[in-house]
């Protein structure tokens, strides 16, 4: 009878399979923004004061968290309209002076 395991199957192959790699991206910031970062301390920050404000049955200070939050999204899309954000012109700037300076990727 022959050995169908799994194990023998692994060391023993029988077929070959073309493995292709993906094509490689080009060098990022991996979102690393001043965009992305405002947003997410200004995100962080709403949280907080809203959880704050559950723990204490205080309903103002969940709704002012609230505000903080959308504060926070509305400031993370200026910025990224103002070129702060991924592939905006700020953000290439910075990093073709890092870049320059030997410190990029």
């Amino acid at each position: 009878m022959a050995d169908n395991s799994l194990a023998h199957r692994a060391q023993n192959a029988t077929r070959t399979e073309a493995v292709h790699l993906p094509p490689v991206a080009p060098a990022t910031n991996h979102g690393s923004t001043v965009a992305a970062w405002t947003t997410v301390y200004g995100i962080l920050a709403g949280a907080v004061l809203a959880s704050l404000g559950v723990m204490f049955a205080l309903v103002w200070l969940f709704w002012v968290g609230m505000g903080v939050v959308v504060v926070a999204l509305l400031v993370g899309f200026a910025l990224r309209r103002a070129g702060f954000g991924q592939g905006g012109e700020k953000t290439k700037a910075k990093a073709e002076a890092a870049r320059r300076e030997g410190r990029g990727h």
